[in-house]
């Protein structure tokens, strides 16, 4: 895995201490697409399951992991896809 992704991990690990952290990089399909880049590592789909969530709002969610990973999305990050749940949900 490369070096955004571990940052990402780091990051969202340190944040939530999450139950269930799973990372795709998938930057190969959009590859040739605006914000891609050859290198890889711009675009990633997240499903994270939290403590953190219960009782926040699918935007509230989205706003908490957008702003850990704030560096990252501000940067090397194009696209963020966010699947963010609270213990026992599907």
């Amino acid at each position: 895995m490369g070096a955004i992704f571990e940052a990402i991990r780091n990051k969202l690990n340190h944040a939530f201490e999450p139950t269930r952290l799973e990372i795709e990089d998938d930057s190969g399909r959009h590859a040739g697409h605006s914000g891609a880049r050859d290198s890889g590592e711009s675009h990633f789909n997240v499903t994270i399951e939290s403590q953190a969530f219960a009782g926040a709002s699918r935007i509230a969610r989205q706003r908490m992991v957008h702003q850990a990973l704030a560096e990252e999305l501000a940067g090397p990050v194009h696209a963020l896809a966010i699947r963010a749940l609270a213990p026992g949900e599907a």
